[in-house]
């Protein structure tokens, strides 16, 4: 008989990066800053451009973490810093959906994070560009707006930990494969949703992208 187990090492993994920020950091009023988090999410949250994007009912404020995505294109394990630009396919700008009073309540109990961030449609994804060797990741900037309004501006240079950093840290935990994302964390300005908002994410760079809330 055949074998019809799954190829899981074809499945692209959803790498997530917190406390990358430091004003984001203070206005969540978390202390230490002395080193990122990291969580994962499942496929399941993502959510193409121009897709509505359904959100959680009855679970408390829904929070905007507009961030830069990264997408690998070579594998690799235990990546040097320096040669971490290497690894990079394309980017794009995405969204953390957070469940905020979720969050909260799991971090008073010093609990893992995925309910409040892992819940499906929670990662609405930009298309992807193509990464061009040589960009100075740290000059990119982008924007994100709510129903027109301006919540969020950040410039790369700000990230506590910048993309190569990045790539090296998660690499020597795990082996980063083709098509591995990592959204590298969101500046302050985060900010509740809700159905009927339309949220768009902007850069010079790469584009704007946008979603209607339902």
């Amino acid at each position: 008989m055949p074998d019809k187990s799954p190829d899981f090492a074809t499945h692209p993994r959803i790498f997530c990066i917190g406390r990358n920020y430091a004003k984001h950091i203070a206005e969540l009023g978390d202390a230490d800053a002395s080193c990122c988090v990291i969580f994962m999410k499942p496929t399941s949250c993502l959510v193409p451009q121009g897709v509505a994007v359904p959100l959680p009912r009855d679970q408390g404020a829904v929070h905007h973490e507009a961030e830069l995505v990264v997408q690998v294109g070579r594998a690799g394990s235990r990546i040097d810093e320096a040669g971490a630009a290497e690894h990079i396919q394309a980017l794009s700008l995405g969204l953390d959906l957070t469940l905020r009073d979720l969050q909260n309540e799991l971090k008073s109990q010093g609990a893992p994070w995925e309910r409040s961030k892992a819940f499906d449609h929670s990662a609405p994804l930009g298309d992807w560009r193509a990464y061009e060797p040589g960009l100075d990741l740290t000059g990119l900037e982008f924007f994100c707006h709510v129903n027109g309004e301006q919540r969020q501006h950040a410039y790369m240079h700000d990230m506590l930990f910048p993309v190569p950093k990045l790539i090296s840290l998660l690499s020597q935990t795990w082996a980063l494969r083709p098509g591995d994302m990592i959204f590298t964390g969101t500046p302050e300005g985060v900010g509740p949703l809700y159905p009927g908002d339309e949220v768009s994410l902007s850069s010079p760079a790469l584009g704007l992208f946008s979603w209607q809330m339902v």
